[in-house]
């Protein structure tokens, strides 16, 4: 890890703790709202665990702050390279939420409502995709299935597959999406669904 990366997630706790008693409740109350236990809460905001996506989503959630946020990721040594939102020609609009060279790279998604009859242009490429959805519904063509995914469902698979993401005509969508080049996968401890093999 590199010094930006550890001192990222050793200022996290600070934030989380400052949130807390900004609100004025305990951490038996916010452990009751997340379902991570109090203990973990503890030592998450003394800085003696280091936070995982499946502990920062809920979190972020519960205090109605963005990811990117909480976690203030440092911009970068270069200050030409900066980590705004990118709005394309189709509306969807794609949030860098890390720019460090290798490892795992995470984007947050926001995109217009879609045509449920669009044919998709599936691409493939190497590597490896963890999509979580926050809001809406996503479409997602991955080889010859066509998934709809809801708010709370997430998804992974290996890039090299045929896949496609969109909205639907039931509104817009926002997503997180973890993409890992070379093999390299997000930690996921519990997975529901088929994986592509």
């Amino acid at each position: 890890m590199s010094q930006h990366f550890d001192q990222t997630l050793d200022t996290v706790g600070l934030r989380l703790k400052h949130l807390r008693l900004r609100r004025d409740i305990t951490l038996t109350t916010l452990g009751d709202e997340t379902g991570i236990s109090t203990s973990t809460l503890s030592r998450l905001e003394a800085g003696l665990r280091r936070p995982t996506l499946e502990q920062l989503l809920p979190l972020a959630r519960y205090y109605g702050v963005t990811l990117d946020s909480l976690v203030d990721a440092p911009r970068t040594a270069n200050p030409r390279i900066d980590l705004r939102p990118m709005a394309c020609a189709d509306g969807s609009v794609i949030i860098p939420l890390t720019r460090r060279p290798g490892g795992v790279q995470a984007y947050k998604f926001v995109l217009p409502t879609g045509s449920d009859d669009m044919m998709p242009d599936l691409r493939s490429h190497e590597g490896f995709d963890w999509a979580f959805v926050l809001n809406g519904t996503l479409r997602l063509v991955l080889g010859d299935q066509d998934l709809r995914l809801q708010a709370g469902e997430a998804a992974e698979f290996d890039t090299r597959t045929p896949h496609w993401f969109g909205a639907t005509s039931a509104g817009p969508v926002e997503y997180l999406s973890l993409v890992g080049r070379q093999g390299q996968r997000a930690h996921v401890h519990a997975s529901s669904g088929d994986h592509e093999h």
